[in-house]
């Protein structure tokens, strides 16, 4: 079985007397062609119609990585029914035709073909939306007027360290991921021969967060939520009690909502993972949704949940933010951010005895404890062991914050199962 590779283990490969292929374990049919000369590439291997076929991916300065994504693309092309060499064949042949234009490959023209051709329909519209953005902001607006052809390694390493210097790491990293993938579009296209990303790294390190809030913080923060009052305070109370991502609560939908059956389904178009996702709601989480305001437009037209305006559904978090870190003794809750709401529905659920696999079901993960051809076969949504769930989670925030006795245990006991 072959192993995943490293750059390491590249970097460490010394050419032969004849050709070596070397097999990707991580990515199913992808090689690294290594020659006696030791010039080396990427080639992707496959079957269609009957035949094995292979498809040059670009030489050993796509990188690692670049050189996976472009395996997965051709596996997802594979999937549709098309020969991954022949759609690039096409696409050259396209770019070739249109090579007389003498605009086509200015930064700011590939930016909008790129965002046009490829990332609106290979990508959700917040994806999409989001490397617009970045693409626009922080390429054009430093490039703009210079042919993506002429820009060098050097030049993407000085618009990486200019933004990381500001200082934004985080955004030099995402500006990275988009410019990137631009320039391996671009290249398969044929608008420019070589990606100025090869060999080229993220800027900045970045670590996985696993800050939970902690009892006595709760309390400092839901004290917090209802000083800063409407939309979001109420908003932040249900990120809490019901353990969903922040886009998902703020774009509810009235219609979304069942307040007698007490479930609010998150339809697919609006989930990550593009599942419908049932989300039984606790008597807290009921008690806050129907003592919201009633905003004109709010539930007989657009059905926005959280709307100031009853067009549009709230925005501005960072503001939000701002507000609840000012009703806040930074020495009692510090460092947190509105993500960490999610995870400590998730810790608390877990802390109170809740099985991992109904806590990841309660956050619509789809990778965890099911995975694989159990994840396929298991289709069993865990409806009854998801509200007992959120309910013990309801009432131990309702002790939290009143003091009171906690209530009948009954269905912490189911939800353990």
């Amino acid at each position: 079985m072959a192993r995943d590779l490293t750059q390491f283990a590249l970097d460490a490969l010394k050419p032969s007397e004849r050709r070596r292929e070397v097999p990707d374990g991580h990515a199913r049919g992808l090689f690294y062609v290594l020659q006696p000369s030791g010039a080396a590439s990427w080639a992707f291997r496959y079957r269609f119609g009957g035949k094995p076929k292979k498809l040059t991916l670009g030489s050993s300065d796509l990188g690692l990585k670049a050189a996976r994504e472009r395996a997965a693309e051709a596996r997802l092309a594979l999937a549709r029914g098309n020969d991954p060499a022949a759609v690039k064949r096409e696409a050259k042949v396209a770019a070739r035709a249109a090579a007389a234009e003498p605009e086509r490959d200015l930064v700011e023209t590939v930016v909008s073909t790129f965002i046009e051709r490829y990332a609106k329909k290979q990508t959700r519209e917040k994806t999409w939306r989001e490397t617009e953005r970045l693409l626009t902001r922080e390429v054009v607006g430093a490039w703009r007027g210079r042919r993506l052809s002429a820009i060098k390694r050097s030049d993407v390493h000085d618009l990486l360290d200019k933004i990381t210097d500001r200082p934004a790491p985080i955004v030099a990293n995402r500006t990275f991921a988009a410019l990137r993938r631009m320039c391996s579009w671009a290249e398969e296209r044929g608008l420019i021969d070589a990606s100025p990303c090869g060999k080229v790294r993220a800027p900045a390190p970045e670590q996985t967060r696993d800050r939970i809030l902690s009892d006595d913080e709760i309390r400092v923060a839901w004290a917090a939520f209802d000083q800063v009052g409407w939309p979001f305070g109420h908003l932040a109370k249900l990120l809490l009690l019901s353990g969903q991502r922040l886009s998902e609560v703020a774009g509810m939908h009235w219609t979304e909502v069942d307040l007698g059956a007490k479930t609010w389904t998150i339809p697919k178009t609006r989930a990550k993972n593009q599942q419908e996702h049932v989300v039984p709601l606790s008597e807290s989480a009921l008690r806050i949704l129907e003592a919201l305001p009633q905003i004109e437009g709010g539930r007989t037209s657009v059905g926005l949940v959280f709307t100031t305006n009853g067009k549009t559904a709230v925005s501005g978090f960072s503001k939000a933010k701002r507000a609840f870190d000012k009703a806040i003794d930074a020495a009692k809750l510090d460092h947190w951010t509105l993500h960490d709401l999610r995870r400590s529905c998730a810790s608390g659920m877990a802390s109170l005895g809740i099985a991992p696999h109904i806590v990841e079901s309660v956050l619509n993960h789809r990778s965890g404890t099911i995975k694989g051809v159990a994840r396929v076969y298991n289709r069993y949504n865990y409806l009854s062991e998801k509200t007992s769930a959120l309910q013990a989670w309801g009432r131990h925030l309702d002790t939290l914050i009143s003091g009171a006795e906690a209530g009948n245990v009954v269905e912490l006991a189911k939800a353990r199962g």
